[in-house]
Parts: structure tokens; C-alpha cells; sequence
């Protein structure tokens, strides 16, 4: 092997110093690092609105009632819950008055799920009560509709 002049012994030395301080400030600066930051996100606006269906039997007449069935679809990403349900009547004949008629509607703060379809919510009966002083004919044929919402 070959002797090293005391140049080239110099500038190994000096290259060695270098390489150690160099390596070594790169450690020091990595292990005295610090730093801070957060993230946040907005949730959704609520669980938005569920479509509600009322369903009974045709062939209502005065002093008769059928039962009613009142359902929810949830088209939304999040499930949620119908509350109380509230409903009324209305025809499509000016003489078939919405008086003639009265409709329960009971429910229990139903879940309906993400998506769902057809979930029940609640029940009720729809009544057309017979009146004594008023010919009712108006309303043979009419259609009758119960109109429901949740509080």
C-alpha cells in the first residue's frame, strides 16, 4: 500500500470533518424539529327530509272508516327519525267537504334507515262521518286524499 503525503492526509482529515459535521447537523436538525397544525370538516346539515305516504282502502261512504298506514322513504345518506305524525283530509270535488272527514294519525318517533323504502312510521283511521243535514252525493266517486306531515 502506498504512504499518504501530508497533503493528501490533510484534505482526508479535513474530508472526514466535513462528513461528520455535515452528518451530524442533518441528525441534530432532525431530531430538534417540531410543529403543529390541525384539520377540520363541516357535517352534514341534518338528516334531511323523508318522503311520507298515507295508504287506506278505496270505497269509503258516509258513517263508514277504513284503517290507515302511514309510511316513510329516506332518500338521504343518513339515517333518521319521523316524529309525530300529523294529518288531514282534502277531496277533489268543491261539494265533498274536508269537515265530512276525520283522520288519526299515531306514530312512536319511528327510525327510518339510509336509503330505505316503505319503512311503517305510524297508523290511523280515516272516517267519513255521516251527516244528518247535508247530502254528502258530492263525494261518490271523488277522490280522497290524506295529507300527512311530520313535526
Amino acid at each position: 500500500m502506498r504512504k499518504l503525503s501530508k497533503k493528501s492526509r490533510i484534505t482526508a482529515a479535513v474530508a472526514g470533518v466535513a462528513l461528520v459535521a455535515v452528518g451530524g447537523g442533518a441528525a441534530y436538525a432532525y431530531w430538534t424539529t417540531t410543529g403543529s397544525g390541525n384539520g377540520s370538516a363541516t357535517n352534514a346539515a341534518g338528516g334531511g327530509t323523508v318522503t311520507l305516504h298515507a295508504t287506506f282502502d278505496a270505497g269509503l261512504a258516509p258513517g263508514n272508516q277504513v284503517d290507515v298506514s302511514y309510511t316513510a322513504d329516506n332518500s338521504t345518506t343518513s339515517s333518521t327519525v319521523v316524529g309525530t305524525l300529523s294529518a288531514n283530509v282534502t277531496t277533489n270535488v268543491a261539494g265533498c267537504l274536508p269537515e265530512w272527514f276525520e283522520v288519526t294519525a299515531v306514530t312512536s318517533s319511528s327510525p327510518v334507515a339510509a336509503g330505505a323504502v316503505g319503512t311503517p312510521v305510524g297508523s290511523g283511521v280515516l272516517t267519513f262521518n255521516d251527516s244528518t243535514t247535508a247530502n254528502q252525493d258530492a263525494c261518490k266517486s271523488a277522490i280522497v286524499t290524506v295529507n300527512v306531515s311530520s313535526l
